[in-house]
């Protein structure tokens, strides 16, 4: 077997794990503020979309530091660095005294946090070109199939034991997780010395230099800003929908239905990524996303919530793959963990707005007008996508065969 396909089977278990982990959390991060001593349903909304954005922000200022370290040090160090570093923190939320302190421990987790970005720059850089879209498809289905366990799990979880204990099983999961890529994940990497030492900004600059990248950039903070904003804030709308004392619980589950969608089409669409082209399926499955979250708008119960989340997850299969595929094939040659760095940016930037815009909109507007926002910033990607991406694509496309003659 080649060592890019054991790193690949290793690493889709790991992030099976921490992804597993650290969902376990989400479902009842409104809950565990309301423990902690917040009560009026604003600010619960308010707190919840500003802790759980907190943990993007550090991340977005932090990705391009750790991709330059990557590009320099090798990825493998940067998966060790964040597994290790999110399993002591993750550890110690459980400890959190009051919002603040949650707060705090949030931003310092964000900082030393990309042990997902770190697996993807790592396979992504280790595969055969003509296998990417499938290698990130595993992944991607890896990291998801922890997303259906791990709110289901942190649900049922909660409820029996507490939300303090989630943290604790967090941190231990994500530590046996860094263990075993320390012990068996192989990375051959050349460390190359940069004859002119460069600053952020001019990596910045050389890099969007190169179409389409800024639009991929765009596309990947306005796909998390959509459909991330809206999980924090899941738990409230489905105990509007179904009043219950299990909310925890069908608040995961949600998350999980969601979940095994995205898990279930990722390998498919990453074939057809590889054969078809990244930015086709790209195209498809944000017009698709856009359609299926309207309706999530309007429904009155909590079955048919689940229905359209189903959906949406079908969709997610081909979005962050197809954009890490693309980036693959574009990032220029020695900056292609610097071009990662300031892709998880973009996405940080997005993920961090997300909840906290989510949180104050919905404080004003209510929960059901996060989807009607989420529609409008989809139909506004599909058509980036399809005026500014699919045309460069094509481009390149009728370039690469006279340059290869």
């Amino acid at each position: 077997m080649p060592q890019w396909r054991r790193n690949l089977y290793i690493l889709m278990v790991c992030q099976f794990c921490v992804m597993g982990a650290m969902t376990m959390i989400i479902p009842f991060l409104p809950l565990y503020l309301q423990e902690l001593g917040v009560t009026d349903p604003r600010a619960v909304s308010r707190w919840a979309g500003i802790i759980f954005g907190a943990n993007f922000l550090s991340a977005f200022l932090f990705s391009p530091l750790w991709g330059k370290l990557a590009d320099r040090h090798g990825r493998k160090m940067m998966l060790l660095r964040s597994g290790f570093g999110m399993a002591i923190v993750i550890t110690l939320t459980g400890f959190a005294t009051g919002p603040w302190s949650l707060l705090l421990l949030r931003l310092l987790n964000g900082m030393i946090s990309g042990f997902i970005p770190a697996a993807i720059a790592l396979m992504s850089m280790s595969t055969p070109k003509k296998d990417v879209g499938y290698a990130l498809g595993l992944l991607q289905a890896g990291a998801v199939a922890g997303g259906i366990f791990g709110p289901l799990f942190g649900g049922m979880m909660a409820d029996l034991f507490g939300f303090r204990t989630i943290f604790y099983i967090t941190g231990a999961v994500i530590l046996v997780a860094a263990i075993v890529c320390l012990l068996f994940v192989k990375e051959n990497f050349v460390k190359k010395e940069e004859k002119v030492k460069t600053n952020t900004l001019q990596d910045f600059k050389k890099i969007v230099s190169t179409s389409p990248i800024l639009s991929l950039f765009f596309v990947f903070f306005i796909i998390q800003m959509a459909l991330i904003g809206i999980n924090p804030l899941l738990s409230i709308y489905v105990q509007e929908l179904s009043p219950s004392q299990n909310v925890a619980f069908y608040a995961g589950l949600a998350m999980s239905i969601m979940g095994f969608a995205n898990m279930s089409a990722s390998p498919f669409l990453g074939r057809i990524s590889d054969r078809k082209g990244a930015h086709h399926v790209l195209f498809f499955s944000l017009l698709f996303a856009a359609i299926v979250t309207l309706p999530q708008a309007f429904v009155q119960s909590y079955w048919q919530l689940i229905a359209f989340r189903f959906l949406l997850g079908l969709c997610l299969g081909g979005l962050i793959p197809s954009i890490n595929s693309l980036i693959r094939h574009l990032a220029p040659t020695g900056m292609e963990s610097r071009t990662y760095g300031f892709s998880n940016s973009a996405m940080y930037l997005g993920t961090m707005i997300g909840p906290i815009a989510g949180g104050w909109l919905a404080s004003y507007a209510g929960i059901r007008s996060l989807f009607l926002v989420s529609f409008v910033l989809l139909i506004t990607n599909v058509f980036v996508v399809r005026l500014k991406v699919i045309p460069q694509m094509k481009k390149r496309e009728q370039q690469e065969p006279k340059s290869a003659v």
